[in-house]
């Protein structure tokens, strides 16, 4: 029988029971027939011979119990009756294949991973995909190398699914580290995470590099032979840190020599400078002035002042470079914040450095990064010795083209960390546009580095990318035709006729994720609203329409004003103008919220 002769048989006895049910009633019976048909049906006829039963003296009996009316599945039939044409699926449940083993009957599992931060869903199966670089290396075991490395077209949602990462990460005690937040597009999370947001730029705050920071205060507190090796170790990122920002000065290395000379002014200033006191690049500077004999040793000067002269003057130049040339005073005083070791999430914010001052957001990223590597190896320095829980790390290096671009010591720098953050205890993730980035470095031996960025990640994320992009990237991580077509159609722009601010690029949200060989996982991201307003990286593209309707109102009531005054009077050229008008000087500033238009 097919479905629809099925249900018109089901209506057929609906209408049925409904009749008999108002014969009852008509006839004087209580109208009430159950589940049981022809016994309910009965009813009436059972109680017209107990009361000819009762008229004759005979025994009465108890009277039968009422049954409930009989309401049929699909509702009494007539207006208002909530008959329904169809029937409601039934709820769906998850549950793993041990709690339901009796109901499982498939052979194979959809492959989404439950491990980790829920990312999305999977785009083909709906299943919950979750993930992310620690988990799936700590507990699920997926990668060997806790790290991310994320590709993508700009404005498809790169670093709101890192973001959703860092939130989840550090709801379960991993500190989130973004050391150099370029835009900035973390600051406002790590704010409402509770944790630290450290500005850094001309005129918003410095930082020292020849301070220990928290690898100092770590060395001071364990003591003994291990505090003496942390010292040497904070001294050897100090020097490595002041080499750095005299390369990037020079645009060339340092020489032998001139580490040399280096260490040693900093191994005479660590003696010689009183406990609670820092030491700052204007102190180096007086100590190669001074030339102490510790410091002429290692010049080979043979008390010859011209031969000492000859081999600093060198170190002595570039290091006024640092505090009188490009890098202004960023770096020449007190570090202004100091990073807190115990706060729930870190954020140095460089977003106040100009686009164009390539060298500064160089030195920044820098010294953000030496700093808060340092608080990382302190901590776990901490943790060995008993005096602090054991914590996790989680860096967030976005927009990777331009730190690359900024000087080749950054390239090393990065490339270290992805070699070494397994032993640092850290995980990371590398967000950047197209492989291509990596072609524009200098040397070739940069660009060598940084194509191993990809080939070295745990996992690879993939946004919407060109169709060529994704052929390359296919021969470092193995993807199929079917992905590459994707991914690609991910990057298509929305149609001609899209119109209102809820619509969004095809692929925005979409992402494909490569572990190894394996096929990869497409996932769909869709954001909460409290994401949606820590996560806007187009604040500048947003305006207040309720503030522009407040202005309008207010110049109107001003036009009829002086229209009762007088005439209005005519603008002429250099006449002061009457109004203030949207880009005059008078005209009140519309701060940016979100409840505006967005591109």
């Amino acid at each position: 029988m097919s479905r629809r002769s099925e249900e018109k048989l089901a209506e057929r006895q609906d209408r049925m029971a409904e009749e008999q049910a108002f014969r009852d009633l008509a006839a004087g019976g209580s109208g009430l027939i159950g589940l049981d048909g022809p016994q309910a049906a009965s009813s009436g006829k059972k109680s017209a011979k107990a009361t000819s039963d009762a008229k004759r003296g005979g025994k009465q009996k108890a009277p039968a119990k009422p049954r409930e009316l009989y309401i049929p599945a699909r509702g009494w039939q007539g207006a208002g009756g909530g008959r329904v044409g169809y029937m409601d699926p039934p709820t769906m449940w998850r549950a793993t294949t041990v709690q339901a083993c009796g109901m499982w009957p498939f052979a194979a599992g959809s492959g989404s991973p439950m491990t980790g931060v829920p990312l999305g869903q999977h785009l083909f199966t709906g299943a919950t995909v979750c993930g992310d670089p620690l988990n799936w290396f700590t507990r699920a075991r997926y990668i060997s190398n806790p790290s991310l490395f994320m590709l993508g077209m700009p404005g498809l949602g790169k670093s709101t699914l890192i973001n959703r990462m860092l939130i989840g990460l550090a709801a379960t005690g991993v500190v989130p580290l973004v050391l150099g937040d370029l835009k900035p597009d973390y600051a406002d999370t790590v704010r409402a995470l509770g944790g630290q947001v450290i500005s850094i730029g001309r005129g918003r705050g410095g930082i020292n590099v020849l301070d220990p920071g928290a690898m100092g205060q770590a060395a001071a507190k364990i003591g003994g032979e291990a505090g003496e090796v942390l010292k040497a170790e904070a001294h050897g990122r100090v020097l490595n840190m002041v080499a750095a920002l005299i390369t990037i000065v020079r645009s060339r290395p340092m020489d032998d020599h001139e580490q040399s000379v280096l260490s040693a002014v900093l191994h005479h200033l660590r003696e010689r400078t009183l406990p609670g006191r820092t030491v700052l690049l204007p102190d180096v500077l007086r100590v190669l002035t001074e030339g102490p004999d510790r410091v002429r040793a290692v010049t080979l000067d043979r008390g010859d002042d011209t031969r000492y002269r000859d081999a600093v003057d060198p170190l002595h130049r570039s290091l006024l470079g640092i505090l009188d040339g490009p890098l202004g005073d960023t770096f020449a005083s007190e570090t202004s914040t100091r990073i807190d070791p115990n706060a729930p999430a870190v954020c140095i914010d460089i977003s106040g450095i100009g686009e164009a001052d390539t060298q500064l957001t160089a030195a920044a990223m820098l010294a953000a990064w030496s700093d808060g590597l340092g608080t990382v190896a302190a901590s776990h320095a901490l943790a060995d010795a008993g005096l602090a829980p054991r914590r996790w790390f989680f860096t967030v290096l976005d927009e990777l083209w331009r730190p690359l671009r900024a000087a080749s010591g950054i390239v090393d720098r990065i490339d270290a960390l992805t070699r070494l953050n397994r032993s640092l205890g850290l995980g990371d993730a590398k967000i950047t546009h197209t492989l291509k980035d990596a072609e524009a470095l200098g040397s070739d031996a940069d660009r060598a580095k940084a194509r191993g960025f990809v080939e070295r990640a745990g996992m690879v994320v993939c946004a919407g990318l060109p169709k060529t992009e994704m052929e390359d990237l296919g021969k470092v991580v193995g993807l199929s035709r079917r992905e590459i077509e994707l991914v690609s159609s991910w990057s298509s722009p929305p149609g001609w006729g899209v119109r209102g601010e809820d619509e969004e690029p095809p692929g925005r949200g979409r992402f494909l994720i490569k572990v190894g060989g394996r096929p990869g996982i497409p996932i769909k991201v869709a954001i909460t609203d409290a994401e949606r307003e820590l996560h806007n990286t187009n604040t500048r593209w947003t305006t207040n329409e309720a503030a522009i309707e407040q202005v309008a109102a207010r110049a109107a009531q001003e036009v009829a004003r002086l229209s009762q005054d007088g005439p209005l009077p005519l603008a002429f050229p250099g006449d002061p103008a009457p109004l203030a008008l949207p880009g005059d000087p008078g005209f009140p500033a519309i701060e940016a919220s979100a409840g505006g238009w967005t591109a």
